[in-house]
């Protein structure tokens, strides 16, 4: 039986590369202006009929943006984006990839074999790892003039500005619905969600749950322990609610210990079971980091979209009075509005 071929393990370099390119959630994005319009600057001031933005992931070099191209990626082997990482000042020029022996037999000549010129520029971030290539291509061969080899180099460092820019934007656009304190969404972000939920539920009467949830005894343990104990708490109690929902549930933070589901696709009968597993989650122990262990428990009240539903102030209205009766009642830890059934 044959073996089977182990990969490489990552270099410590390369894993740190590979990181700093996947913090910035720029691969397999949507075509964007700025970066097109870079591509066809890069091929207008080389004069050629190809240009490139492409990222350098683990086995694949991606297009970010293009000229002249039908692709959108190539594999990592079939490209040029590592000889262009390692050159010297991060500038890989080959007049003929055809009769440069260097490049002759490369696997860049079997996925582009119309191409003979090629010349790139390492795309690099503010610790100089190579994040991708700009890179110019045409049929015939030739070199690049001086004043288009800084020409190059120029729109490359606006390439590597454009993708800083493009994960500042969404590091500000995610701070914008995140709590900052427990990583979970904040008010505004939930309101959105319930909304677009309300709306798709009225079109096409899929069902969906509204819950929401208020800590019992947490004012005790931020009295008696401090006020870090009581972040340590709501980042924990966070954990555990973000671990029991499933992918595409909305959970945000309200208030001090108030928190809230976008239950999406799920029913009462549904909603009741999460409420069961987040009570359970959230009534273990917590362990803080001052060696003590705390408790609290969660109140949780819910209300099922239905035809009678005919705004998100309605169904937060009927998820509140289940929570209120449920914390006046104390006979269980959640309940569902039942009031207009």
């Amino acid at each position: 039986m044959p073996k089977t071929a182990m990969a490489s393990p990552l270099t410590e370099a390369e894993s740190a590369r590979l990181g700093a390119l996947h913090e910035r959630h720029i691969l397999d994005t949507p075509p964007d202006a700025a970066f097109d319009a870079l591509a066809r600057l890069a091929a207008r001031l080389c004069d050629t009929p190809i240009a490139f933005i492409g990222l350098l992931d683990l086995d694949r070099l991606w297009l970010k943006a293009a000229h002249g191209l039908g692709v959108s990626e190539w594999p990592r082997s079939a490209t040029l984006a590592d000889a262009t990482a390692s050159a010297p000042e991060g500038l890989l020029c080959i007049g003929d990839l055809a009769d440069d022996p260097a490049w002759s037999t490369h696997p860049l000549r079997q996925a582009q074999p119309d191409w003979r010129f090629y010349a790139s520029v390492a795309l690099t971030d503010e610790a100089g790892r190579c994040l991708g290539t700009l890179a110019v291509a045409q049929a015939e061969s030739r070199e690049l003039s001086a004043e288009q080899t800084l020409a190059l180099r120029d729109v490359a460092l606006l390439a590597s500005r454009a993708i800083e820019a493009h994960a500042q934007q969404r590091a500000l656009a995610r701070q914008a619905i995140t709590d900052p304190l427990t990583g979970l969404s904040n008010r505004a972000h939930f309101d959105q969600a319930l909304q677009i939920e309300l709306a798709h539920a009225m079109r096409r009467g899929e069902p969906f749950t509204l819950l929401v949830m208020d800590l019992d005894g947490f004012k005790e343990v931020n009295d008696g322990f401090g006020h870090a104990a009581g972040v340590e708490v709501l980042r924990e109690v966070a954990r555990r609610i973000r671990q029991e929902v499933r992918i595409g549930d909305v959970v945000a933070r309200f208030g001090v210990d108030e928190f809230g589901i976008v239950m999406r696709h799920g029913d009462d009968k549904d909603a009741q079971v999460l409420a069961r597993r987040v009570i359970k989650s959230v009534a273990q122990p917590i362990h803080l980091s001052s060696g003590d262990d705390v408790g609290v428990g969660v109140s949780v009240g819910m209300a099922a979209y239905t035809d009678e539903v005919d705004s998100v102030g309605t169904l937060l209205k009927q998820a509140d009075q289940a929570l209120f009766d449920t914390k006046r009642q104390n006979e269980k830890r959640w309940k569902m509005f039942m009031g207009i059934r």
